[in-house]
């Protein structure tokens, strides 16, 4: 398990982190989102000791990274996919990793199977296209076989296969009761993956909730009606007093309404209905509206906010952290972990075809 208490960082005046406490559970894919500048990147650092922290603690099964005994075994991490000597195979990258915590030479050849590699184990890193080094940074990440994974921006460069590949190795491995955290800035990825949400904004905890109840708090829910007979069903819904929206293509929509109800009130009235369907905002959707004030970076200008200026900032508050914190050389500082317990078959697509 991975815990954060009052974890906070400032890099001069500026405050990256403030003040974050939260656990990432174990048996589930936490989610961990934020808008740019919102210390992420930094608080991934933190975890695994290569920024320290002002104040405040983060431990990885109750120890910090830096006390742990080959860490490699505890916790993988994937922080920058080019964190690679660009000099170096995929077999000298992984095997020196593997030596460095006692692990078996044989783990390289199955990691490097796992992750679609094989073909290419002995090239140099330098001509690694942007999946093909995602993919030696997945198998970095699962080399020591930990109980807890940490991966941020996963998916990036992968083609479609490497993404599905990637979302079902997540799913398994918390489906073992291993930890998963991982950061996306793909809310439609993040949807299908993530079970638990760790929301920052500014360095601040905004939400940490399930998927599901993410969605309620931050979104409204409706009820969609459509039909042939809309003079009929508005004097329904007039008469039982539910007040009524316009909803797209002549739709209507009731606001928190229940769908059973409005079945039932439609066939007592016989109102023909096309459509009787329950309407729910996507994650994209509550994430903006979770995070609304808590945006550093706006399109238009690219201009950081000053202090204070988004509504809701606390007066005084120093933005995020810059968004362009490297992992620096992840590799060798925080270390992976390895391939899950159960069989999970490496994707068919060639590496090489990723960019």
């Amino acid at each position: 398990m991975i815990e954060l208490h009052e974890l906070t960082k400032r890099y001069g005046d500026t405050l990256a982190v403030d003040r974050l406490s939260f656990q990432v559970p174990q048996g589930v894919v936490t989610g961990f989102l934020g808008p740019n500048g919102a210390g992420k990147s930094t608080t991934m650092r933190m975890i695994l000791d290569l920024d320290r922290p002002t104040s405040g603690s983060v431990t990885i099964d109750g120890k910090r990274y830096g006390r742990l005994s080959e860490p490699l075994k505890y916790i993988g991490a994937l922080l920058e996919a080019k964190a690679v000597h660009p000099g170096r195979t995929a077999y000298d990258h992984l095997l020196w990793l593997a030596q460095s915590n006692r692990i078996p030479r044989s783990r390289v050849d199955e990691l490097l199977d796992l992750v679609g590699l094989t073909s290419v184990a002995r090239k140099r890193s330098r001509g690694f296209s942007l999946g093909m080094g995602q993919r030696l940074g997945i198998a970095s990440a699962l080399l020591g076989d930990p109980e807890i994974v940490m991966f941020d921006e996963p998916v990036n460069g992968l083609d479609p296969e490497g993404i599905l590949w990637i979302r079902n190795l997540m799913k398994r491995l918390a489906a073992e009761g291993r930890t998963v955290f991982v950061s996306s800035h793909l809310m439609s990825e993040m949807a299908l993956t993530a079970d638990h949400l760790v929301v920052i904004g500014r360095g601040r905890l905004l939400a940490d909730l399930s998927m599901p109840e993410f969605i309620r708090q931050n979104s409204r829910t409706a009820v969609r009606l459509r039909t042939p007979q809309p003079e009929r069903l508005l004097d329904a819904l007039d008469s039982a007093g539910i007040r009524v929206e316009g909803g797209p293509e002549g739709s209507y929509e009731v606001v928190d309404g229940d769908l059973a109800k409005l079945g039932e009130l439609a066939a007592a009235n016989g109102v023909v209905l096309h459509e009787l369907s329950p309407q729910q905002a996507s994650l994209e959707e509550a994430f903006m509206q979770m995070t609304a004030d808590s945006v550093q970076y706006h399109a238009g200008g690219g201009t950081p906010l000053p202090p204070g200026a988004a509504p809701g900032n606390p007066p005084g508050t120093a933005p995020g952290a810059p968004g362009a914190w490297g992992a620096g050389w992840q590799a060798g500082k925080a270390g992976p972990g390895g391939p899950p317990r159960t069989g999970t078959g490496a994707p068919n697509a060639k590496p090489e075809e990723e960019n």
